[in-house]
């Protein structure tokens, strides 16, 4: 026998005793859930039509890490030996028929593509390719054209700074009013979502609590959904399936789960890459907001600031999910700062931290925001200003170490958090350039700090009415207005408990010079109760009802003097929770009260365009552009609408 057929028929050998183990392996820690063929079981769902768009990285951490949550627990300690036959047996699987991605070599402009269609229409076409990356293709004729985005929106705000601005023109004072629906998707068995829609290169992902769908961004059609479910027993805004979004960083996307874990994604097929526990959901932490993003890293925020929980923000690896630092937001006994705490309240005291924050990298800072001492409403047990809730902090990138602090309202017992996203703004001030941080506080004041060191150089009344303050002294601390606290009989105070703004997104624009904001003229009775924290229970420490004759109305605030320079009223209930973006184009894009997407111009607030959803609005705009055309998105009730020009 001829030495290479020897060699040949040795290697065929070595390939079925391969098959042979990882099928032995297969049959001991999968087809029990799975089934003998892969394709389900008593116990667990179908596999082998998953398994070839996952790598076999992934496919290693889905053994090693298993989906707990969804009953999937680590597969049994296996040698790396075994991990690859498994894996090689695994590829062997024929799922049933029309259960898996078909394989195709697509031809578009001289290239071929090779890989795994995920979904096809007449028009359209997804492939996970064979270099793992995702390929998007517009039919044109008879002839397949790949597509993809060019300006991308890669995390909650569009970029670092939280202005929401965008520089696109291509929608315009022009043409604006010509805008209309190009595409519709709806997120099965969800309500009012309230995630803002992430673009990264042609694929839009939006998220619901814990799933995550990855849609072709020129289309709407769905190329991946990730889910697991939601975690019973849980309190907070997360039990209502909040989620606000995902951050995207080279080859994957990282969101928050309901039980306040973090985790990661693969941008390309979903797949978990790894969890981390960020604090115990059975304390009341919970969790909703839309990462940042910042170097190798990714931080982020929880929930639970009406339950009693001690908030923090912590940073992650992005690689590995390691926790690299924290900052708490209010001290413990004994600790600086809890000389602000006297009482009880300090053992459950808030300052959580569920909206996404802002980073400069020149100053490789990271600003955020703080949200209400707890009990809300009730504030003996807890009497001092209670540092660091209703503050805006500024904290070493690196290192998570408190640069600075200012606190909006100290003492707070009307839950006027500092939730409201902050937008960082390089302009003169005084005829100086300086570095800004300005936000509409749900107090009802305007505020201009100096974000270098936190200066207080403004500050100035933005609605109609406050009376739990008379106005700022000179340092930015509220004068507070006699005999406005919350009673056991039920107060009337300015502005009311969802505050004169709130976590609803904001714009400044540099081009008018104006910042843009969603505003509520409205008052409410505020009704103090003594509590006892316990877990699994709210922990407001009273309750609230609003007063009627309520308002909203879109203003443009002036930054350098605080004065609204043109204010838009709108026609509503004063119930919705719609934010704006700004653009390059002149228009603003907002969430109008009556349900309606409208813009108006940036100069002047002239209403321009209008379409009405007829929905309920809990989430802000965002635009990008895909295949050369400029598009606004938005969720609106369970649906993502996408918009464009002709």
């Amino acid at each position: 026998m001829k030495l290479p057929l020897l060699l040949g028929i040795l290697l065929v050998g070595q390939s079925v005793l391969a098959q042979q183990t990882g099928r032995e392996v297969f049959a001991v820690s999968c087809a029990p859930c799975h089934g003998t063929d892969g394709n389900g079981g008593e116990l667990g769902p179908g596999i082998s039509a998953r398994v070839p768009i996952r790598s076999d990285d992934e496919l290693r951490t889905i053994f090693r890490q298993g989906f707990p949550a969804s009953g999937m627990p680590p597969a049994p300690a296996l040698t790396e030996s075994d991990t690859s036959k498994l894996i090689q047996f695994l590829r062997t699987l024929k799922p049933r028929e029309g259960t898996a991605p078909v394989r195709a070599t697509i031809a578009a402009g001289g290239t071929s593509f090779a890989g795994l269609i995920l979904n096809q229409s007449q028009f359209d076409l997804q492939l996970l390719g064979d270099d793992h990356k995702l390929h998007l293709f517009r039919k044109d004729g008879a002839h397949w054209r790949s597509v993809t985005s060019q300006t991308d929106w890669t995390n909650y705000n569009g970029g670092p700074g939280g202005s929401r601005y965008s520089t696109l023109t291509q929608i315009n004072q022009g043409n604006v009013a010509s805008l209309a629906p190009k595409w519709t998707f709806t997120m099965r068995n969800t309500g009012n979502v309230q995630s803002t829609p992430v673009v990264s290169e042609g694929v839009m992902y939006v998220t619901a609590a814990n799933e995550c769908y990855a849609l072709d961004a020129g289309s709407g059609r769905e190329i991946w959904h990730y889910q697991r479910p939601r975690t019973k027993g849980l309190v907070g805004n997360a039990s209502g399936g909040i989620n606000r979004g995902v951050a995207v960083v080279g080859d994957r996307l990282f969101m928050v789960t309901d039980h306040a874990h973090i985790i990661a994604l693969s941008k390309v097929t979903g797949a978990l890459l790894w969890e981390t526990e960020m604090a115990d959901w059975r304390q009341n932490y919970n969790a909703t907001g839309a990462p940042l993003p910042v170097g190798n890293l990714v931080i982020t925020g929880t929930s639970g600031g009406d339950e009693g929980v001690r908030g923090f923000v912590a940073a992650y690896d992005q690689t590995t999910g390691k926790e690299v630092w924290r900052f708490w937001t209010t001290p413990k006994r004994g600790e600086p700062g809890s000389e602000t705490w006297q009482g009880k309240g300090i053992d459950h005291p808030g300052g959580a931290t569920w909206m996404t924050g802002t980073y400069d990298a020149a100053l490789d800072t990271v600003y955020w925001t703080v949200g209400n001492p707890c009990p809300d409403l009730y504030g003996e047990d807890r009497l001092g200003d209670n540092l660091y809730t209703d503050s805006v902090v500024a904290l070493n990138a690196k290192t998570g170490a408190l640069k600075w602090h200012f606190q909006f309202t100290p003492h707070d017992v009307w839950d006027y958090d500092a939730q409201e996203t902050p937008a960082l703004v390089d302009a003169d001030w005084q005829g100086k350039p300086r570095k800004l941080l300005v936000q509409a506080n749900r107090n009802g004041f305007f505020y201009v700090l100096d974000r270098t060191n936190g200066e207080y150089l403004l500050g100035q009344q933005y609605v109609d009415k406050v009376t739990w303050a008379t106005g700022l002294d000179p340092k930015g601390r509220p004068l507070r207005a006699p005999n406005m606290e919350p009673t056991l009989e039920g107060r009337l105070v300015y502005p009311a408990l969802v505050g004169a703004s709130n976590w609803y997104s904001t714009s400044y624009n540099p081009i008018t010079k104006l910042y843009y904001v969603q505003t509520n003229d409205m008052g409410g009775i505020f009704t103090k109760v003594p509590m006892e924290w316990e877990a699994g229970k709210r922990f407001m420490g009273g309750s609230y009802v609003p007063a009627p004759g309520a308002q909203r109305s879109l203003r443009a605030i002036d930054i350098t003097t605080g004065q609204v320079v043109w204010a838009l009223p709108q026609v509503g209930t004063v119930e919705s929770w719609g934010g704006v973006i700004s653009t390059a184009g002149g228009v603003v894009i907002f969430c109008e009260d009556s349900g309606a997407l409208m813009a108006a111009d940036a100069k002047s607030g002239k209403p321009l365009w209008s379409f009405q959803t007829n929905a309920l609005w809990k989430a802000s705009p965002m635009t990008y552009v895909f295949d050369q055309k400029q598009f606004v998105a938005v969720a609106t009730g369970p649906n993502i609408m996408a918009f464009g020009v002709p």
